[in-house]
């Protein structure tokens, strides 16, 4: 199955995390202003597009996932001509950019949702949200067991001004994120109009969040009691994820973007059960590409990657699309920490990073991972704001960690995030200073040095990006691969240095103490290597 070349294919995406970016007033967080002053940094970097988390209207009860209007900036990010700027500079730098859209739910604040709280059940204006009656006598339980991905039921009960019960309504995530109803013909009508608003200013594409959540089994059973809610485990079959009928809805916005020149791209956050069911979302007529979580969760383990790898690319070369690598984003602890954290953690992320960047197809890079920035795992709990805190009664530090705003430059926190004394909405640890931008640049086996070398590469190399790609033989815990024209890479997942019988230029490698000679790749412990054969 051909498909022509889109850019989209063997991209670099960098994933901006807008509160904690660039903070340009002092108000101690990131705004699109601020986004726009650093957009060079980016260009400097080599990525090819920027994804932005929501900057829409929001209480921010849920980091911006919770929306208030579809249309229109957040104040404290900006306003609408901000976004046209920053748009503006970012195609004149060469680089693209999509945006969040978050159709499972809004915010409790939007405006539906005031209407269907201040209407009857059974009216027009409830239809739009999936209100039920409860259970029991007087309807005191839930319509079912669901329960929240943040911790806790998910379902609230409407109270009446003067205190008498009322119907239940459904949100998957926080109280304040009611789901929307998707077999209502005014939802769908709706997000048409909110993704040609977007468009029709000139966005490259959308990632589209909670991807396989919004159609839900119209019986609405109950779960197995056992049965985990967790956004990030796609191996439990739930009645309210990664139903058939989302593919209708992807179908027509496929076929919306379409309308638009330029190649606009459609991203799928689609937590399902293995690489099979991702595919089944990137059929031609349907999205462009689902972020690859099985490879995101894989473990340090040579024989796992290789098993997500084959997989991955075997079920996306079923219906014609390439993959989506990912090691960080916002919802996870960073990589650094996951692989160890500390001197090895940064080891074996440099190593994964250079994995990564050789496979086949496009990657999307979380900010602050060029910088090899670890989780920070030792927040304050007065300055933790993940809803997952609350709802989980105190016992799950939920995503805050991930989302540390980053360091630029100078010797005191929060080292140029925002200007010199402004107090950021999470406090940056005082270490980081030796991590920010302009300590790392230009300095030879630094972290960021090793992310643009690379990310040049990618795009020099013909080899590199989009393309196919073969196995050689290799040691227990050692992945070695090549990719035609005439690149090796090859990826020691051991604790000990391994010889390898082949040999080439070093084009770049991971850590110190490769060394090659006519037919002998020496390799060193958690390394990797990209050769010229």
């Amino acid at each position: 199955m051909e498909h022509k070349a889109r850019w989209w294919r063997e991209a670099a995406i960098y994933q901006i995390y807008v509160r904690s970016f660039a903070d340009s007033n002092g108000d101690g967080e990131g705004d699109l202003a601020g986004i726009r002053e650093r957009l060079p940094d980016l260009a400097e970097l080599g990525v090819d597009a920027i994804w932005l988390t929501p900057f829409y209207v929001s209480p921010l009860a849920d980091g911006g996932y919770d929306v208030a209007d579809y249309r229109d900036v957040d104040p404290r990010f900006g306003t609408l001509d901000d976004f046209d700027a920053l748009l503006r500079s970012a195609h004149d730098l060469g680089i693209r950019m999509i945006i969040d859209v978050v159709p499972n739910h809004s915010s409790s604040a939007h405006r539906w949702f005031r209407e269907a709280v201040a209407a009857e059940p059974g009216s027009p204006a409830r239809a739009r949200y999936i209100f039920r009656d409860g259970k029991g006598p007087d309807g005191e339980e839930p319509p079912n067991n669901w329960k929240s991905i943040f911790g806790g039921p998910a379902w609230t009960r409407l109270q009446r001004p003067d205190g008498t019960p009322e119907q239940w309504y459904l949100h998957l995530f926080d109280s304040e994120q009611p789901d929307f109803d998707w077999t209502h013909q005014e939802v769908h009508d709706e997000f048409d109009d909110v993704l040609r608003f977007w468009l029709d200013r000139g966005v490259d594409g959308f990632r589209i969040d909670v991807a396989h959540g919004m159609v839900k089994d119209p019986a609405l059973p109950d779960i197995d009691p056992d049965a985990k809610a967790d956004l990030l485990d796609g191996s439990t079959t739930l009645p309210y994820f990664d139903q058939d009928g989302v593919h209708e809805i992807y179908r027509r916005w496929s076929a919306l973007a379409a309308e638009y020149p330029g190649d606009r791209a459609l991203v799928a956050e689609a937590w399902v059960e293995n690489a099979e069911r991702v595919a089944r979302y990137l059929r031609p007529d349907e999205l462009h590409q689902a972020f690859n979580f099985e490879y995101l969760t894989a473990p340090w383990d040579a024989n796992r990657l290789r098993e997500v790898i084959d997989g991955s690319l075997a079920a996306n070369g079923t219906v014609g699309a390439t993959t989506t690598w990912v090691l960080s984003n916002h919802d996870v602890t960073r990589h650094v920490t996951r692989f160890g954290d500390g001197e090895q953690g940064l080891r074996r992320a440099r190593a994964a990073t250079l994995l990564m960047l050789a496979l086949p197809g496009s990657v999307y890079l979380y900010q602050g991972e060029e910088l090899g920035l670890p989780e920070v795992t030792d927040l304050p709990e007065e300055s933790l704001q993940d809803p997952t805190w609350k709802r989980s009664g105190h016992t799950d530090r939920g995503r805050d960690g991930c989302r540390v705003p980053l360091p630029w430059e100078g010797d005191v926190a929060p080292f140029g995030f925002g200007p010199e004394g402004s107090e950021p909405w999470l406090p940056v640890p005082e270490h980081w200073g030796e991590l920010s931008r302009a300590a790392q640049r230009g300095v030879e086996g630094s972290t960021l040095e090793l992310y643009t070398a690379a990310l040049r590469l990618r795009r020099e190399l013909e080899a590199l990006g989009d393309g196919s790609m073969t196995w050689l033989d290799s040691p227990e815990g050692v992945l070695c691969f090549e990719r035609e024209p005439g690149v090796r890479v090859a990826v020691n997942l051991t604790e000990a240095p391994v010889e390898l019988p082949f040999s080439g230029e070093v084009l770049v490698d991971s850590g110190p103490g490769v060394k090659t000679t006519d037919d002998v790749l020496r390799l060193p412990a958690e390394t990797a290597v990209w050769l010229r054969v």
